[in-house]
């Protein structure tokens, strides 16, 4: 019997270029404390918000961002704010926050009212504003990151200096949306950066059961996109993380993936008890690695006062509570809004 000839051996892989590994942000005192101020407005605003859930005054769903405010307050503290573009999924309040969008008018989207962001028809799932850059807010698993794709594919279109940060969940990295934007955007070297909130559950279901490869930093390997595992849970490593994603970004090598593993104190949305895990395990991560606290005790070794933090807290209750108050005393909108900014036509 002839033999098969033999096949010809592939190519050597070339040499790829990979991101440096970052170092976590130096932060002066100053910078510190406004991590801490923001992360604390994100942690105070949502637990508002899962009262006013209880009480009936938010209605569908309501996915909360306890935990996790170092991931968006780190990132996004390195944008620039003209320019770069930010979008993520249906857990949203923090990154409107931490973007310096007024927290009454958040709230008041969350309750459906007329003076809301998207003027109360977009509630907790679908908040928007092209003002501020940030483009939702969406309720579809991993629909946010084409879309991120194509905010990257304008950017570099229309040569902006613009990059867009795109977040999704462990729960939406298996999605296959998600690999055909990574291919695009591989191919035409789009300036975006994939941000993995990995907190661990997706839905209700761990990441090591849910996912063959639960190195999620790893998923763009096929497409030849580099990624970095970051410690989700402190803000400086995600700062430092975010200015070293933009540094390779911005200098046209195309996108990049940072895994960002955080964790969530809450269930996935207002109506999941969480009892696919331990409240023991909650309050291990709440006591070695909020954090809050890690940043409170940062300010405490560079001087500052238990009193300033307690004025702190007290100004951030007060603005939290004025936005429920807001929130809860503003219209709802008018029938005729019904069809506004929804259809083209007029009906």
């Amino acid at each position: 019997m002839a033999k098969a000839p033999a096949r010809p051996s592939a190519p050597p892989v070339p040499n790829r270029e990979r991101p440096n590994e970052p170092a976590p942000f130096q932060a002066t005192k100053e910078e510190l404390l406004d991590f801490y101020q923001h992360m604390l407005l994100i942690r105070r605003f949502e637990e508002k918000a899962g009262q006013l859930y209880g009480l009936g005054f938010i209605g569908g769903f309501c996915h909360l961002y306890i935990g996790q405010e170092a991931v968006a307050v780190g990132l996004q503290s390195a944008l620039d704010g003209e320019k770069d573009s930010v979008i993520t999924g249906y857990r949203d309040h923090g990154h409107m926050l931490a973007y310096g969008i007024d927290p009454k008018v958040i709230m008041a989207e969350l309750t459906g009212r007329a003076a809301g962001i998207s003027k109360g028809k977009g509630g907790s799932m679908h908040m928007f504003s092209t003002e501020h850059k940030f483009y939702g807010g969406h309720g579809i698993v991993g629909a946010q990151v084409s879309l991120g794709t194509g905010l990257a594919f304008k950017h570099k279109y229309s040569n902006d200096g613009g990059v867009c940060l795109a977040y999704f969940g462990d729960g939406a990295a298996n999605q296959g949306q998600v690999y055909e934007s990574f291919n695009m955007a591989e191919l035409w070297k789009l300036p975006i950066i994939y941000v993995i909130e990995n907190n661990q559950y997706a839905m209700g279901t761990s990441v090591n059961r849910a996912s063959a490869e639960d190195q999620l930093y790893r998923r763009g390997e096929s497409f030849r996109i580099p990624g970095i595992q970051v410690d989700g849970m402190d803000v400086l490593a995600c700062r430092g993380a975010a200015e070293e994603a933009l540094a390779w970004v911005r200098a046209g090598k195309g996108p990049i993936i940072l895994e960002m593993k955080t964790y969530r104190y809450r269930g996935h949305s207002m109506s999941d008890p969480a009892k696919y895990r331990s409240r023991d395990e909650v309050q291990a991560v709440r006591d070695k690695s909020d954090p809050i606290e890690h940043v409170k005790r940062l300010l405490e070794e560079q001087g500052v006062k238990e009193d300033e933090l307690k004025s702190v807290e007290q100004a951030i209750r007060k603005q939290v509570n004025e936005a429920a108050d807001f929130a809860e005393q503003t219209p709802e909108p008018e029938a005729g809004e019904l069809y506004t900014d929804i259809l083209v036509e007029s009906y």
